[in-house]
Protein backbone atom coordinates (compact mmCIF):
# COMPACT_ATOMS: atom_id res chain seq x y z
CA UNK A 1 0.00 0.00 0.00
CA UNK A 2 1.43 3.44 -0.82
CA UNK A 3 2.20 5.79 1.97
CA UNK A 4 -0.33 8.67 3.05
CA UNK A 5 -0.47 11.69 0.83
CA UNK A 6 0.49 15.00 2.25
CA UNK A 7 -2.32 16.62 3.11
CA UNK A 8 -4.15 18.98 5.48
CA UNK A 9 -4.92 17.08 8.70
CA UNK A 10 -8.61 17.72 8.56
CA UNK A 11 -8.62 15.86 4.77
CA UNK A 12 -9.50 11.95 5.28
CA UNK A 13 -7.66 9.91 3.01
CA UNK A 14 -8.76 6.69 1.76
CA UNK A 15 -6.01 4.22 -0.20
CA UNK A 16 -6.48 1.79 -2.48
CA UNK A 17 -4.21 -1.15 -4.02
CA UNK A 18 -6.21 -0.46 -7.14
CA UNK A 19 -8.54 1.57 -9.83
CA UNK A 20 -11.09 -0.67 -9.39
CA UNK A 21 -11.01 -0.98 -6.18
CA UNK A 22 -11.19 2.73 -5.30
CA UNK A 23 -14.19 2.59 -7.55
CA UNK A 24 -15.92 0.02 -5.74
CA UNK A 25 -15.12 1.87 -2.13
CA UNK A 26 -16.34 5.14 -3.05
CA UNK A 27 -19.68 3.98 -4.58
CA UNK A 28 -20.12 1.66 -1.40
CA UNK A 29 -19.85 5.47 0.46
CA UNK A 30 -21.41 7.19 -1.78
CA UNK A 31 -24.48 4.92 -2.02
CA UNK A 32 -24.38 4.92 2.08
CA UNK A 33 -24.81 8.36 2.26
CA UNK A 34 -27.85 8.09 -0.03
CA UNK A 35 -29.68 5.43 2.00
CA UNK A 36 -28.83 7.74 5.20
CA UNK A 37 -30.30 10.80 3.53
CA UNK A 38 -33.69 8.95 2.06
CA UNK A 39 -33.78 7.28 5.62
CA UNK A 40 -34.10 10.96 6.90
CA UNK A 41 -35.58 13.11 4.14
CA UNK A 42 -37.91 12.61 1.16
CA UNK A 43 -35.05 13.33 -1.66
CA UNK A 44 -31.54 12.97 -1.59
CA UNK A 45 -29.31 14.61 -3.08
CA UNK A 46 -25.84 13.89 -5.45
CA UNK A 47 -23.86 15.75 -7.36
CA UNK A 48 -21.36 14.87 -9.94
CA UNK A 49 -18.06 15.54 -11.93
CA UNK A 50 -17.00 13.84 -15.45
CA UNK A 51 -14.18 12.74 -17.53
CA UNK A 52 -12.96 9.31 -18.28
CA UNK A 53 -11.52 8.48 -14.84
CA UNK A 54 -15.11 8.41 -12.94
CA UNK A 55 -16.51 6.26 -15.12
CA UNK A 56 -16.09 2.47 -13.42
CA UNK A 57 -16.99 4.45 -10.05
CA UNK A 58 -20.43 5.41 -11.85
CA UNK A 59 -20.80 1.91 -13.43
CA UNK A 60 -20.67 0.43 -9.62
CA UNK A 61 -22.75 3.08 -8.14
CA UNK A 62 -25.77 2.08 -10.96
CA UNK A 63 -25.41 -0.85 -9.46
CA UNK A 64 -26.37 -0.11 -6.35
CA UNK A 65 -29.51 -1.09 -4.02
CA UNK A 66 -31.50 1.90 -2.95
CA UNK A 67 -34.45 4.18 -3.81
CA UNK A 68 -33.02 5.73 -6.71
CA UNK A 69 -36.59 7.09 -8.03
CA UNK A 70 -35.57 9.49 -4.47
CA UNK A 71 -32.11 10.80 -5.88
CA UNK A 72 -31.71 13.64 -7.22
CA UNK A 73 -28.18 13.51 -9.27
CA UNK A 74 -26.79 16.72 -10.36
CA UNK A 75 -23.47 17.70 -12.22
CA UNK A 76 -20.77 19.90 -10.41
CA UNK A 77 -20.06 21.43 -13.92
CA UNK A 78 -20.37 21.24 -17.55
CA UNK A 79 -19.35 22.03 -21.24
CA UNK A 80 -21.47 24.16 -23.25
CA UNK A 81 -22.12 21.84 -25.63
CA UNK A 82 -25.17 19.57 -27.18
CA UNK A 83 -26.29 17.11 -24.42
CA UNK A 84 -25.90 14.11 -27.04
CA UNK A 85 -22.09 15.61 -27.54
CA UNK A 86 -19.28 13.14 -26.47
CA UNK A 87 -17.94 15.86 -24.38
CA UNK A 88 -21.18 16.85 -22.37
CA UNK A 89 -20.49 14.97 -18.78
CA UNK A 90 -24.64 14.94 -19.01
CA UNK A 91 -24.13 12.48 -21.77
CA UNK A 92 -21.66 11.10 -19.84
CA UNK A 93 -24.16 10.57 -16.69
CA UNK A 94 -26.96 9.39 -18.93
CA UNK A 95 -24.60 6.34 -20.68
CA UNK A 96 -22.67 5.14 -17.69
CA UNK A 97 -24.73 5.93 -14.66
CA UNK A 98 -28.74 6.53 -14.88
CA UNK A 99 -29.12 2.53 -15.52
CA UNK A 100 -29.23 -0.88 -13.99
CA UNK A 101 -30.40 -0.02 -10.34
CA UNK A 102 -29.86 4.11 -10.68
CA UNK A 103 -32.22 4.02 -14.12
CA UNK A 104 -34.98 6.15 -11.78
CA UNK A 105 -32.91 8.51 -10.79
CA UNK A 106 -34.04 12.45 -11.65
CA UNK A 107 -30.89 13.94 -13.43
CA UNK A 108 -30.60 17.97 -13.23
CA UNK A 109 -28.66 18.83 -15.68
CA UNK A 110 -26.49 22.35 -16.14
CA UNK A 111 -26.46 23.31 -19.73
CA UNK A 112 -29.56 24.41 -21.73
CA UNK A 113 -30.73 25.89 -24.62
CA UNK A 114 -29.67 29.16 -24.27
CA UNK A 115 -26.22 30.21 -26.98
CA UNK A 116 -23.89 30.66 -24.12
CA UNK A 117 -23.59 30.16 -20.65
CA UNK A 118 -23.33 33.21 -19.65
CA UNK A 119 -26.79 33.68 -21.21
CA UNK A 120 -27.86 30.41 -19.58
CA UNK A 121 -26.94 30.75 -16.00
CA UNK A 122 -29.58 32.34 -14.44
CA UNK A 123 -32.10 29.44 -16.02
CA UNK A 124 -29.41 27.00 -15.20
CA UNK A 125 -29.72 28.23 -11.27
CA UNK A 126 -33.01 27.99 -11.24
CA UNK A 127 -32.50 24.27 -11.87
CA UNK A 128 -29.83 23.59 -9.59
CA UNK A 129 -31.46 25.87 -6.68
CA UNK A 130 -34.42 22.64 -6.67
CA UNK A 131 -31.89 20.36 -5.80
CA UNK A 132 -32.26 19.92 -1.82
CA UNK A 133 -28.85 21.40 -0.13
CA UNK A 134 -26.77 20.96 1.89
CA UNK A 135 -26.12 18.43 -1.19
CA UNK A 136 -25.79 14.85 0.52
CA UNK A 137 -22.52 13.37 -1.52
CA UNK A 138 -20.69 16.01 -4.03
CA UNK A 139 -17.11 14.39 -5.89
CA UNK A 140 -14.91 16.49 -7.62
CA UNK A 141 -12.15 15.19 -10.16
CA UNK A 142 -8.66 17.06 -10.18
CA UNK A 143 -7.06 18.32 -13.34
CA UNK A 144 -3.32 18.13 -13.96
CA UNK A 145 -3.36 21.80 -13.66
CA UNK A 146 -4.97 22.02 -10.25
CA UNK A 147 -8.60 22.85 -11.59
CA UNK A 148 -11.50 21.07 -9.87
CA UNK A 149 -15.31 21.51 -10.98
CA UNK A 150 -14.59 24.03 -14.18
CA UNK A 151 -12.89 26.79 -11.64
CA UNK A 152 -9.59 26.71 -13.53
CA UNK A 153 -6.23 28.70 -12.26
CA UNK A 154 -6.34 30.04 -15.69
CA UNK A 155 -9.21 30.80 -15.97
CA UNK A 156 -10.04 35.29 -15.81
CA UNK A 157 -14.26 33.95 -13.87
CA UNK A 158 -12.78 31.77 -11.56
CA UNK A 159 -11.49 34.68 -8.86
CA UNK A 160 -14.97 35.73 -8.66
CA UNK A 161 -16.79 32.01 -9.00
CA UNK A 162 -14.90 31.23 -5.52
CA UNK A 163 -16.27 33.90 -3.65
CA UNK A 164 -19.86 34.08 -5.39
CA UNK A 165 -23.09 34.36 -4.09
CA UNK A 166 -24.72 32.78 -7.37
CA UNK A 167 -24.97 29.11 -7.12
CA UNK A 168 -23.34 28.62 -10.70
CA UNK A 169 -20.81 30.65 -13.05
CA UNK A 170 -19.79 30.45 -16.45
CA UNK A 171 -16.08 30.10 -17.10
CA UNK A 172 -13.92 30.36 -19.76
CA UNK A 173 -10.93 28.26 -19.47
CA UNK A 174 -7.74 28.95 -21.29
CA UNK A 175 -6.24 25.74 -21.30
CA UNK A 176 -9.19 23.15 -21.93
CA UNK A 177 -11.77 23.30 -25.40
CA UNK A 178 -15.33 24.97 -24.59
CA UNK A 179 -17.04 27.41 -22.17
CA UNK A 180 -17.96 25.91 -19.19
CA UNK A 181 -20.80 26.46 -16.30
CA UNK A 182 -20.48 25.39 -12.93
CA UNK A 183 -21.53 25.43 -9.44
CA UNK A 184 -19.66 28.04 -7.75
CA UNK A 185 -17.01 27.30 -4.86
CA UNK A 186 -19.21 28.01 -1.81
CA UNK A 187 -22.08 26.52 -3.56
CA UNK A 188 -19.28 23.13 -3.61
CA UNK A 189 -18.99 23.67 -0.10
CA UNK A 190 -22.94 23.60 0.66
CA UNK A 191 -22.30 19.37 0.64
CA UNK A 192 -22.69 17.46 3.89
CA UNK A 193 -19.86 15.52 2.08
CA UNK A 194 -17.17 16.27 -0.47
CA UNK A 195 -15.04 13.23 -2.28
CA UNK A 196 -11.99 13.79 -4.16
CA UNK A 197 -11.23 11.00 -6.66
CA UNK A 198 -8.16 10.82 -7.93
CA UNK A 199 -5.67 7.75 -9.75
CA UNK A 200 -2.24 7.83 -10.23
CA UNK A 201 1.09 9.39 -9.28
CA UNK A 202 0.91 12.60 -11.14
CA UNK A 203 -2.38 13.76 -10.13
CA UNK A 204 -1.29 12.93 -5.92
CA UNK A 205 1.44 15.11 -6.94
CA UNK A 206 -1.23 18.23 -8.15
CA UNK A 207 -2.92 17.82 -5.13
CA UNK A 208 -0.22 17.92 -2.38
CA UNK A 209 1.38 20.89 -4.50
CA UNK A 210 -2.13 22.14 -4.58
CA UNK A 211 -2.17 22.57 -0.88
CA UNK A 212 1.11 24.50 -0.80
CA UNK A 213 1.15 27.33 -2.78
CA UNK A 214 0.18 30.74 -2.29
CA UNK A 215 -2.24 31.12 -3.42
CA UNK A 216 -3.77 27.42 -3.14
CA UNK A 217 -4.90 26.21 -6.81
CA UNK A 218 -8.32 25.58 -6.98
CA UNK A 219 -8.53 22.12 -5.63
CA UNK A 220 -6.10 23.32 -2.84
CA UNK A 221 -8.74 25.58 -1.85
CA UNK A 222 -11.49 22.58 -1.71
CA UNK A 223 -8.52 20.59 0.56
CA UNK A 224 -7.95 23.43 3.03
CA UNK A 225 -10.90 25.05 3.84
CA UNK A 226 -13.25 23.18 7.13
CA UNK A 227 -16.92 24.21 6.01
CA UNK A 228 -17.32 20.58 4.68
CA UNK A 229 -15.41 17.38 5.23
CA UNK A 230 -13.60 16.36 2.46
CA UNK A 231 -12.92 12.75 1.51
CA UNK A 232 -10.03 11.62 -0.64
CA UNK A 233 -9.97 8.69 -2.44
CA UNK A 234 -6.68 7.75 -4.31
CA UNK A 235 -4.76 4.72 -5.73
CA UNK A 236 -1.48 4.55 -7.45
Amino acid sequence: MSSALKLPENVQQQLYPDAGAAAQALADAVAGLLREALSARPLASLMLSGGKSPIPFFQKLSLQDLDWSRVCVGLVDDRWVDANDPDSNERLLREHLLKNAAASAQLVPLKNAQREPEQGVDEAEKLVAAIPRPFDALVLGVGDDGHTASLFPCATETPAAMVSRRLVAATRPQTAPHPRITLTFPTILDSRAIFVAIGGESKRAVIERAVVLNPPLPIGDVLLQSTAPVHVYWSP
